[in-house]
């Protein structure tokens, strides 16, 4: 049995998950990894996310077949310099985790060029409020994307291998250019990020001269701002290694700020009507609750009442399955139930959810 030594650079919630990941489908790997933390790399022996742990990155990159940097993109970039002046394996291949693509596949290609190795961006869509080798998670990227992105020295069969190593993962497995990666991205995560962040702000603010203010964010504003709660340290670097596609996007959002603005303004109910109606289409049709292109978020909806302890009893009833996340969807309004959200890794949990809330309860549920 062909046996392969993986380098896992980064034991937090990424690398630790994709450690877990490659040991379900290929046990017999040996996989090494670094982190400059004691805690996480005592952690990762603990767990068994590791046979072996380093504090010194250049250690284990010479025995390594395949390297995976999951670590901050600036951190990627240093460590891919210094990849360039390690005596690697011949044909060893390369990835990284970044959010962001362009910057560490143009880097990738400045300091690995000539020398005997395969490189592809990567970066796996998924994550968690959760951090550290303690967080990892075998499941964490069921479902989702996990995007490649070539560079010059992706080879034929780099990817397929990549496909193979990860396939423990169960993720879907998708390639786009590294550019166009990183202008999608802005759109649908980096820039949403500075909106959740700009509306705190604002209602901050706010709040300092309107108490109430504070009191009754909920519902939509709390769904819209929940993102605020990211870690700076790694949103900051995402913005600065995708700035001009994260500023032509919020010169875009202003014009289009500035044109309701003035729809409100001139009282132009129908265009106002056709605004909102508009929006409301376009995320019906975009696979919003969908990842790799398959209805893949599992979710179920129960009309509760608001009665001591009724969310227990729904998940009492549920123990045993494997949740991703509950959530309440309430209103600013008392004389109306709770929508409780319970979300699935797979179909078949989902429909035990409803068989099981639906005939052993009073309680509405439906699919949406």
């Amino acid at each position: 049995m062909e046996e392969k030594i993986i380098y896992i650079a980064g034991l937090g919630l990424i690398g630790g998950s994709l450690a877990l990941g490659i040991k379900r489908r290929h046990p017999h790997y040996k996989i090494l990894g670094y982190n400059r933390s004691d805690k996480s790399r005592i952690i990762a022996l603990e767990r068994g996310l590791v046979d072996e742990a380093t504090d010194d990155f250049k250690a284990f990159a010479p025995l390594a077949d395949v390297i995976i940097l999951a670590v901050p993109i600036k951190q990627t970039i240093t460590f891919l310099k210094i990849l360039s002046e390690i005596d690697l394996k011949e044909n060893v291949i390369i990835t990284d985790a970044g959010s962001t693509k362009l910057e560490i596949v143009s880097a990738a290609e400045q300091y690995l060029t000539g020398r005997p190795v395969q490189f592809v961006g990567s970066h796996p869509m998924a994550g968690s409020h959760k951090s550290g080798a303690a967080a990892a998670d075998v499941h964490l990227f069921e479902n989702a994307y996990y995007i490649f992105t070539p560079s010059k020295l992706t080879g034929q069969q780099t990817i397929a291998d990549l496909k193979d190593l990860l396939s423990g993962l169960q993720a879907r497995f998708i390639e786009i250019e590294a550019a166009e990666h990183d202008r999608v991205t802005s759109q649908i995560s980096h820039f949403p990020h500075i909106l959740s962040a700009s509306l705190m702000e604002q209602a901050g603010d706010y709040a300092a001269e309107h108490e109430m203010a504070s009191r009754f964010a909920a519902g939509g504003f709390r769904d819209m701002t929940r993102i605020a709660e990211s870690e700076p340290g790694m949103w900051t670097s995402i913005l600065l290694t995708n700035k001009a596609a994260v500023l032509e996007r919020i010169s875009d959002f202003k014009q289009r700020l500035d044109s309701v603005a003035e729809l409100i303004s001139q009282n132009d109910e129908n265009a106002i009507w056709d605004y909102f109606a508009k929006a409301r289409q376009t995320r019906k049709e975009m696979e919003i609750h969908k990842r790799g292109g398959l209805e893949s978020s599992f979710d179920i909806f129960v009309d509760v009442p608001d009665e001591e302890d009724v969310i227990l009893e729904i998940l009492e009833l549920l123990r045993g399955t494997s949740l991703v996340n509950v959530h309440i969807n309430e209103e600013n309004r008392e004389d109306i139930n709770g929508i409780l959200q319970i979300s699935f890794k797979n179909a078949n949990d989902l429909e035990h959810a409803r068989q099981v809330i639906t005939s052993k309860t009073a309680y509405k549920v439906f699919i949406e």
